[in-house]
């Protein structure tokens, strides 16, 4: 879920040239492989596709250091994936990152252009 303080949403993204290979999605995709155990798991608590799922972890995978994610396959016991120790550390160090620009975005400044902006938008003409 991306941060929000009030009205102003901050949404991180880290690229790996011009490949995002970080941002609110897939960091929400590695807390759901680490709880269902599985991609296609995950993807389907994200309403994901299969498909759609696959390629993320995929353009993780590539764009990291190490691997993010580690599959085994099989389809039955002892088969799925999980988040491996380096991609918990991605994973922690890129939600610190969410928390240091929320706190950092609650400012003074930000307070005084939230106070000019309506609560509701007007109809459209």
């Amino acid at each position: 879920m991306v941060p929000r303080l009030g009205p102003l949403k901050l949404k991180a993204q880290i690229f790996c040239g011009d490949e995002p290979a970080m941002g609110p999605g897939k960091a929400d995709l590695l807390d759901a492989i680490d709880s269902e155990g599985s991609i296609s798991a995950a993807g389907r608590a994200l309403g994901m596709s299969y498909r759609r799922t696959w390629l993320l972890v995929d353009s993780m995978n590539r764009c990291w250091a190490e691997r993010l994610v580690e599959t085994t396959p099989g389809g039955g016991q002892g088969s799925g994936a999980r988040v491996t120790p380096f991609g918990k550390q991605v994973l922690a160090a890129y939600r610190a990152l969410e928390r240091s620009m929320l706190a950092a975005a609650d400012t003074d400044d930000f307070a005084s252009l939230a106070a000019l902006l309506r609560e509701r938008p007007l109809p459209p003409a």
